[in-house]
């Protein structure tokens, strides 16, 4: 697939964020076809050039997992020279994307005020941990607190554990979603006015719309409702379950699936004829007394046979898999999610995006870069003299 096939062929963005959610916005523009340069400052770059598990000189694991599809160029937007870079940026650019905290790209002279004056069709996304017309307005936006502070924590796990957070940084990777598909939106207004807008994203916000049905029930409740950890609060038998040799996930969602379950799987008609457990409602009362039974005669067989019977019988199943063994699986392989590059040391691995259109998976036109690795050809595209170049750079204005 060319370039000039993907969707946001010729969409300019200039991402100015750091850390997670900002950049994981720009990621999907990226993957979508947009032309995304990253600015970073030019000595340590991001701060996630300094998370977890070293690649290269200066890429990481995290970095890397949400700077794909980019270019870097290394500023110091401490600096008037450096500023005025990132201006001559965004005059031709169609959308950026910043997450300083608030007041602090005003104060750069980079607010949406002043850079919408300089292009009038600028997208302009703000990513803040809180809104910004509130008392916790300058308040950092971390995930892990705002995982706390949404009820996140509250729901996850199960309910004789403390609140647990999740696996991954959630709130910042929906954040960053969330973000990316109103700036989406914004650009297809945009080609019916002619005009930009301010797009205002608050973490806190992202984190309590995450919170979905749960969220709901809460509310219909006046309580917290009860934490299942890897059951289903509404659906039995759901979740993981131990077989002979290791766990599976079985999802028994309607009555016909369960009399199939128990009358081809476990072989026991008499739980299909019982009429404690004939709907799904009445299971899920009856989840003391039916849940042990089932556990016994899933632990008496091996995990291979069970497989094997519930997708005979149409039953949605699966294995639990480790996540080296989940991306190293044959099925990730035939799905193309993982992008392997051995000889590229800062590279080496990334996953591949996640959309595709007319049968094709979207490429990765760009491995995540190194610091600056591409401010020559960016001062190139902005036309910036090699003299006026090498001063800047004698001065750590740029890498």
């Amino acid at each position: 697939m060319s370039d000039l096939d993907l969707p946001l062929a010729g969409i300019r963005v200039l991402d100015l964020s750091r850390i997670l959610a900002g950049p994981w916005c720009g990621q999907v523009l990226g993957d979508l076809g947009a032309q995304v340069i990253k600015v970073e400052h030019p000595g340590r770059g991001d701060d996630t050039r300094d998370w977890g598990f070293r690649l290269g000189e200066a890429n990481t694991c995290y970095f890397n997992s949400v700077n794909r599809n980019k270019r870097a160029i290394g500023v110091d937007l401490g600096k008037p020279e450096g500023l005025a870079i990132v201006r001559d940026l965004t005059a031709r650019s169609d959308v950026l994307i910043q997450n300083f905290k608030t007041g602090g790209a005003d104060r750069l002279g980079l607010g949406y005020g002043a850079l919408s004056a300089l292009n009038p069709g600028l997208i302009y996304c703000s990513i803040a941990g809180y809104g910004s017309n509130g008392p916790e307005a300058t308040r950092p936006g971390y995930d892990l607190v705002i995982q706390g502070e949404s009820g996140l924590m509250g729901m996850n796990g199960n309910d004789d554990q403390p609140p647990l957070k999740f696996g991954v940084a959630i709130v910042d990777l929906f954040t960053g979603q969330f973000s990316a598909q109103a700036i989406l939106a914004a650009l297809v207004q945009r080609g019916r006015t002619g005009k930009g807008r301010h797009i205002e994203m608050a973490l806190f916000d992202c984190g309590l719309s995450v919170t979905s049905y749960y969220g709901l029930e809460a509310l219909a409740l006046g309580e917290d409702p009860a934490r299942y950890g890897n059951a289903h609060p509404s659906i039995v038998p759901y979740g993981v379950f131990e077989a002979a040799d290791g766990p599976l996930v079985i999802t028994v969602g309607n009555n016909a699936q369960f009399e199939r379950f128990c009358r081809h799987v476990i072989e026991r008609p008499d739980l299909a004829d019982d009429a404690r457990f004939a709907t799904n409602l009445q299971r899920t009362q009856a989840r003391p007394e039916l849940l042990p039974i089932l556990e016994a005669e899933l632990r008496a067989r091996p995990r291979a046979l069970l497989l094997e019977r519930l997708v005979t019988h149409g039953i949605p199943a699966g294995e639990v898999l480790g996540l080296n063994e989940a991306l190293r699986s044959q099925r990730a392989a035939q799905a193309g999610m993982v992008s392997d590059a051995p000889d590229a040391a800062a590279t080496p691995s990334v996953l591949s995006p996640p959309y595709r259109l007319d049968g094709n998976r979207l490429p990765v036109r760009h491995r995540p870069p190194g610091i600056g690795q591409d401010t020559e050809s960016v001062l190139d595209e902005l036309g910036l003299d090699a003299a006026r170049r090498a001063a800047l750079r004698a001065a750590g204005t740029i890498v």
